[in-house]
């Protein structure tokens, strides 16, 4: 086979998948197939179908890395062979692969949310798929999913998804659906940190941190020690100003015995001016972090990757755009 084992490599990481087919009956190699579906989908491919359009279009560059000694298999034999793969266990080795390549550092914002994917229900009496997403944003590259059949099982995907991560050093974000005291205690557990957005499921603590910065606002934070940050930015006739507050003053608060290495509580202003038309939203967060307001900011605003490199991408299908010295780096694929 053309391809090295060097570290990196999807090879690596896929090499040991149990092949299920009968030996006498195997045209296609199976870690050559995994290669070309990764390849295909990294380029955009949504469906079978694409990844044997996207193979046949490319079939002269995966020559150079690939034997393939029956030429290109079919849309069919693509869905039948990944049919036979142990979902477990591709999806443990995928993680691996990740993980390696994503190479995450201290301070990295890890947002984690939910998608239901557009046309996923095609008449299934059960609805439509939920996915559950930790998107790295740094690196703009999901580091595990989770499938859920319904929005509210996110509250029971996201310790699940949590258990298969690395992510020691990191900040996670996760929104109100997310906001829950286990899955605080699971993210320090595994050495990050946690910004989670409060709303109404957490009644009493979205009451109290809410009635805090209203009081406070009006005082002009007289009394207080409040942290603040503020951000503005124009793009396309539209005009942003967001600030951030954050305190640790919080002995007062009821609820902080209840979550683990809670720190501080924050406030984001948004404030939008799209054709003289003023909006104005408010946010409001618990923290394991210190009351840092430009570092809080940044992570919230970086959640939102998530929704406009992730989320936008599951909904509107792209093009087939390959960049092979790209994807040959980020496969770690080098011809003998």
């Amino acid at each position: 086979m053309k391809l090295k084992l060097q570290k990196g490599s999807v090879l690596r990481h896929f090499f040991n998948i149990n092949d299920f087919r009968q030996e006498y009956k195997i045209k296609h190699n199976l870690i050559e197939i995994i290669v070309m579906t990764v390849c295909a989908v990294i380029s955009g491919a949504d469906d079978w179908v694409e990844v044997e359009m996207y193979c046949k279009a490319r079939k002269e560059w995966l020559s150079t890395i690939l034997d393939l000694p029956n030429g290109i298999p079919s849309h069919d034999t693509f869905q039948r062979i990944f049919r036979l793969i142990d979902p477990e266990q591709f999806r443990k080795c995928f993680l691996t692969w990740a993980r390696e390549v994503a190479k995450l550092s201290n301070g990295e914002v890890v947002a984690i949310d939910g998608k239901t994917l557009r046309g996923s229900k095609n008449g299934d009496i059960r609805g439509p798929i939920h996915m559950v997403s930790a998107w790295a944003n740094t690196n703009s590259m999901v580091l595990g999913q989770v499938k859920t059949d319904e929005k509210s099982n996110e509250i029971t995907a996201i310790p699940k998804l949590l258990e298969v991560l690395e992510i020691k050093g990191c900040i996670v974000t996760i929104d109100a659906m997310g906001c829950q005291k286990d899955i605080a205690e699971k993210i320090i557990a595994a050495g990050a940190d946690y910004i989670l957005a409060l709303k109404g499921n957490q009644r009493n603590l979205y009451e109290e941190v809410k009635l805090y910065f209203e009081d406070g606002m009006q005082n002009k934070f007289k009394d207080d020690e409040v942290n603040h940050y503020t951000e503005r930015n124009k793009d396309h006739g539209r005009y942003e100003i967001r600030k951030c507050f954050a305190t640790s003053q919080i002995t007062w608060l009821n609820e902080k015995k209840n979550w683990k290495n809670i720190k501080c509580i924050a406030m984001v202003e948004s404030t939008r001016i799209i054709k003289g038309k003023t909006t104005v939203e408010y946010r409001f967060y618990i923290s394991s972090l210190e009351a840092d307001a430009k570092q809080i900011g940044k992570s919230v605003r970086a959640h939102w990757g998530i929704e406009n490199s992730l989320h936008w991408c599951l909904d509107y299908p792209r093009s087939f755009v390959i960049q092979e010295e790209l994807t040959q780096c980020l496969l770690g694929l080098h011809c003998a």
